[in-house]
């Protein structure tokens, strides 16, 4: 069994910042991809940010020159630095990852994390 647990969200002024984390734990052999998408009250989820197991990132433009995704492989987590942040940037935001479990018949599955709220008031 493999879980991501978020954690970091909260409310924040715009223009401060928050640092989202979220760490698999459980049956994992090893992490691929891992990234973060958000979802605002009626909108689907969208594609915030990536990031490879080799460390190269991928941002949508919105959050580009002031997000910052990383990853520490040693503790299965990857974080989400938000600076600057701005009144649109208001979602639930998840944690999404491509793990292959350690069982024999395991394949690459992809999991979420419950969401974590991040508020910007203004």
């Amino acid at each position: 069994q493999v879980q991501l647990v978020e954690s970091g969200g909260g409310l924040v002024q715009a223009g401060g910042s928050l640092r989202l984390s979220c760490a698999a734990s459980g049956s994992i052999y090893e992490i691929n991809d891992m990234g973060w998408y958000r979802q605002a009250p009626g909108k689907q989820r969208d594609l915030v940010a990536v990031i490879t197991s080799g460390g190269s990132t991928n941002y949508v433009d919105s959050v580009k020159g002031r997000f910052t995704i990383s990853r520490d492989n040693a503790k299965n987590t990857v974080y989400l630095q938000m600076n600057n942040l701005k009144a649109e940037d208001t979602a639930v935001y998840y944690c999404n990852a491509y793990i292959w479990g350690t069982a024999w018949y395991a394949s690459r599955k992809e999991y979420w994390g419950q969401g974590t709220q991040v508020t910007v008031s203004s």
